[in-house]
């Protein structure tokens, strides 16, 4: 059974080499930007969002090679308010959202969609709780200085295998998830499916 990875996300595909999965990345040319803001217009959870928006990427591939299992993922971060933080546009934007962040608890959502045949067949959410130590200005503008642009891809901001790790008071969650993919149930699954050896 072949597994096409929705994304080309290093640190999802760092994931699968580390562990040993046979895949091939492929993107999944969606208009993230579009559905995010579509299925937030209904008031769509945080957790839920995730959720469709990986289930969206697996299903368009899906579509494209109904015989291969399609992965999708996304990773979202809320406040502790409900607000989301998106990939920031540019280093002010990221600035800012490392400024909300600050002192506080956040939320990431990690969701993962298996799709076959044009249809999801598995998937599963996780949430990590990221506790964020107080940032300083100095901090924030020596962080960006190194960072910047490597993490504008990044939903927070931030790299937790990298220097990333420095924002960060405690975390509470998985690694994995934290990394953007909740790796160990799609690992499970996977050996149910003959992808991996059980």
């Amino acid at each position: 059974m072949k597994l096409i990875l929705a994304s080309q996300s290093a640190s999802r595909r760092s994931m699968l080499d580390a562990a040993g999965v046979p895949y091939e990345a492929v993107s999944p040319q969606v208009d993230e930007e579009s559905a995010k803001a579509a299925l937030r217009a209904q008031g769509i959870s945080p957790r839920d969002l995730a959720d469709a928006l990986a289930e969206l990427k697996a299903l368009k591939l899906s579509q494209l090679d109904p015989t291969a299992l399609v992965l999708g993922g996304d990773s979202l971060v809320a406040l502790a308010d409900g607000t989301l933080l998106d990939k920031p546009v540019d280093r002010a934007d990221a600035a800012a959202h490392l400024r909300a962040m600050s002192g506080t608890s956040v939320d990431l959502y990690s969701a993962a969609v298996i799709a076959e045949g044009g249809r999801p067949v598995w998937r599963h959410v996780d949430r990590a709780r990221l506790m964020v130590r107080r940032l300083s200005e100095a901090f924030i503008e020596s962080y960006l200085d190194q960072e910047w642009p490597a993490i504008a891809g990044c939903v927070g901001c931030f790299r937790i295998e990298g220097p990333g790790v420095q924002i960060f008071a405690a975390t509470q969650g998985s690694h994995f998830t934290i990394l953007g993919m909740p790796l160990l149930p799609i690992l499970d699954y996977l050996r149910t499916r003959g992808v991996m050896t059980s």
